[in-house]
């Protein structure tokens, strides 16, 4: 019995990479959009928009899972759309890096917000004042000052991506190779005779990733309280 992942562990984790990767990528610029619209803006809908970014935290993932394949399916009325332009989500491995990032999203959305209004305001309307546009206060101003914050939050996207399990299995399968990322991969072990050694090799894996991610979340979170007292 090996306790080394084999070749199919180690191409679930491939895959895993790749489709975290994706999903904290991608997510990324509109988690930014997100958390400073929540963070600065006042708008009719705001509580709306805090609703809908942090739905997926206290949904089923079995649910957010089969509402992305009613409507990123190849019969949704959005994966309609796409299947036309030769863009297939469902049982792909893009599908799976969408539900991760649906998944993945509020955490990053939230380490982000906390960041921006963890700026004095102050800092911004100053810059303001000089005649600096909106767009290049949050470049030379705002952005600087949240970057812990930003990497923080994609650290835990990551994170979360790697482990996401309910959303992706419900709408890609869990297929060889093409969808069967770490969490699926541990699934399948668990289903099969004499896998077990396998699922610990991949759960052990697992763990490291966790640990990992909130250790550098939890560094970059005294970084910016460092910043925030002028340390």
């Amino acid at each position: 019995m090996s306790w080394l992942p084999g070749p199919e562990a180690l191409a679930a984790l491939t895959l895993s990479l790749k489709v975290s990767a994706w999903a904290t990528a991608g997510s990324l610029p509109f988690a930014l959009l997100a958390a400073h619209a929540l963070a600065r803006w006042r708008f009719a809908g705001r509580g709306l928009l805090n609703v809908l970014v942090h739905l997926p935290l206290v949904l089923p993932p079995v649910v957010t899972g089969w509402l992305l394949l009613m409507t990123f399916g190849t019969r949704g009325p959005v994966g309609s759309l796409l299947a036309e332009l030769g863009i297939v989500l469902a049982f792909r491995w893009t599908g799976a890096a969408l539900a991760a990032a649906v998944m993945a999203f509020p955490l990053m959305v939230r380490a982000i917000r906390l960041s921006i209004e963890a700026v004095d305001p102050g800092l911004e309307q100053a810059a303001g004042t000089l005649g600096a546009s909106r767009a290049w206060v949050f470049a030379t101003v705002t952005l600087p000052l949240i970057l812990p914050g930003i990497v923080a939050g994609a650290v835990l996207a990551f994170a979360k991506a790697m482990g996401e399990f309910g959303a992706t299995i419900t709408f890609v399968s869990n297929i060889p190779g093409e969808t069967r990322t770490l969490p699926s991969a541990i699934y399948a072990f668990l289903q099969t005779p004499g896998g077990e050694s396998q699922a610990l090799a991949l759960a052990g894996v697992s763990v490291a990733v966790a640990m990992g991610a909130l250790l550098v979340s939890e560094w970059v979170a005294v970084r910016v309280a460092a910043r925030v007292r002028g340390a």
